[in-house]
């Protein structure tokens, strides 16, 4: 990922960030002829320290089940465009339109997951992880039969990272003032995206300030 040192963050309390925020993720892996596959999928999170694990499963049927080795996972943050209108400068400088926005990229390894024992205990935790947000109920039941037979219709995998880029691109290279301006401008949108990357500048002009 392109990441200017403007934009690059190495704390990782930004991914955990991100992660529970919107932990619906990208996979990228290379697919025969080395053609790119990619899978939009809810993950699994868990950080200690410095290692970073996530796990999901794929569909059986995906081509991309039967991948083991060196992937790419795109986490997705807040974006929106920003108006030159709305800095100070904007004349005098010759400003130009953005796109502010925050991401990572992790780059690890699959392992994939065969056994009952971890795709049950996958699936479980994704119920737990997501039914509480929807006010639902469902837990996995490994006493149904039903159930346990659904599971032979996925593989799961597990993804080390070995290497991770954060960027949060929010005006950091631009004057205080420019970047006042655009959080005013983005507070006057309707919209949860032009409120979270008002309040995500915000918080990191006050860490230039500081």
């Amino acid at each position: 990922m392109y990441a200017p040192r403007a934009f690059a963050e190495d704390d990782l309390a930004g991914l955990d960030w991100l992660l529970a925020r919107d932990p619906f993720a990208t996979l990228v892996t290379s697919g025969d002829g080395g053609l790119p596959l990619a899978t939009h999928l809810p993950v699994l999170y868990a950080r200690d320290g410095q290692a970073v694990r996530i796990e999901g499963h794929w569909a059986r049927a995906n081509p991309q089940a039967a991948h083991a080795g060196p992937a790419l996972l795109i986490v997705h943050g807040p974006h929106h465009y920003v108006s030159p209108g709305w800095y100070p400068d904007k004349a005098e400088a010759a400003r130009v339109p953005t796109w502010n926005y925050a991401a990572a990229h992790l780059h690890g390894t699959l392992q994939l997951l065969h056994e009952e024992s971890d795709l049950a205990s996958i699936v479980a935790r994704l119920g737990e992880r997501f039914e509480s947000a929807v006010g639902g109920q469902w837990r996995y039941d490994p006493d149904d039969e039903r159930e346990r037979r659904q599971l032979r219709g996925i593989v799961g995998f597990r993804f080390e990272a070995a290497r991770i880029e954060l960027k949060f691109k929010l005006n950091q290279n631009h004057p205080a003032a420019n970047v006042e301006g655009a959080i005013a401008g983005l507070r006057t949108l309707p919209g949860e995206a032009a409120a979270e990357v008002a309040a995500l500048m915000a918080d990191r002009l006050a860490r230039r300030d500081g």
